[in-house]
């Protein structure tokens, strides 16, 4: 095929066949792509006709690509990144007016203690805007960016792609939770004695904080495990239980009737809370100005005011 031979090729086509290659099912690419599968079945239909091969074949629930897709796939998606690179050049963007649609990957405590602040104020500066949230913790965030799932994500951010950018948002200090009638700090004693509930979207028991612990010859009783922390309120409520979260949470935590929040009586880690995304949207105008609003309302108070570059 000569470049006189695209004239034919239908751009929306190859999304569509992108966003197969990366769901593997009609109705989760509809919803992706905010079509309805009618419609996908149809672009299907063509493309096989463009190709002159099925693409995908039903397997189960999924739809597995032939050989022949994965190849056009390998072959099609870097073309696409680099056409949707190019035409963010050319767009302007305002926020007020835009009615974009932005996937973002969070971790569960920034969903659950930081997500709505910002919400509220991109309901004010841009209303017709739309995120799509998926869960992303530490292991899942490089896939999603790489795959192109979401072009940003925010999170504690690990072994990230190499065309992937990186920038601090805050640390996340830990503090101790409890709801007990206890009056004072707890001591180290008793933080080790009491019984604690882990928060892992993994369902790890030993963590960062068991390690800290095992360097002094102290142990804690971990008795649950729970993959998110709006189960905490209910669990610590009338127990002796304890919880560990970042600060972030814990404010937000003690909102609630009976939630404490104090500094644990042992030092822990203090990692950075950071925002990664995809190289390929480093320089698109809706993206710049979606990091720049992450950093001003994810970040530090002092550090809101900041441009992200």
């Amino acid at each position: 095929m000569n470049r006189n031979d695209l004239r034919r090729a239908d751009l929306n086509l190859l999304v569509v066949f992108e966003t197969m290659m990366r769901e593997r099912n009609v109705t989760r690419a509809g919803e992706r792509l905010f079509l309805g599968q009618t419609t996908i079945s149809s672009a299907l239909g063509r493309l096989r006709s463009m190709f002159n091969d099925p693409l995908f074949v039903r397997t189960g629930g999924v739809m597995e690509p032939t050989a022949r897709a994965k190849e056009i796939h390998a072959r099609l998606a870097p073309a696409l990144e680099g056409i949707a690179e190019a035409l963010s050049f050319t767009q302007a963007f305002d926020p007020l007016t835009s009615d974009a649609s932005f996937h973002i990957g969070l971790s569960d405590d920034v969903e659950y203690a930081l997500l709505p602040r910002l919400m509220r104020h991109l309901r004010d500066e841009a209303p017709n805007v739309t995120l799509v949230v998926r869960r992303a913790d530490r292991w899942q965030l490089p896939h999603l960016l790489t795959s192109g799932e979401i072009s940003l994500g925010v999170g504690l951010a690990q072994e990230l792609p190499a065309s992937s950018h990186c920038r601090s948002l805050r640390p996340q200090q830990p503090m101790l939770l409890r709801a007990d009638g206890a009056v004072g700090p707890l001591d180290l004693e008793a933080f080790c004695r009491r019984p604690h509930v882990v928060v892992s979207s993994m369902g790890q028991v030993i963590d960062d904080v068991d390690q800290v612990l095992s360097q002094t010859g102290l142990r804690r009783k971990v008795v649950l495990a729970v993959p998110q922390f709006s189960a905490l309120p209910a669990l610590l409520a009338d127990s002796d239980m304890l919880a560990l979260a970042p600060d972030y949470v814990a404010q937000a935590l003690v909102k609630l009737e009976g939630i404490r929040a104090e500094l644990p009586p042992v030092d822990l880690p203090a990692p950075d809370l950071s925002m990664a995304w995809r190289g390929a949207s480093h320089n698109d105008p809706s993206e710049r100005w979606l990091r720049t609003r992450f950093r001003h309302y994810l970040g530090e108070p002092a550090a809101r005011a900041a441009v992200v570059a």
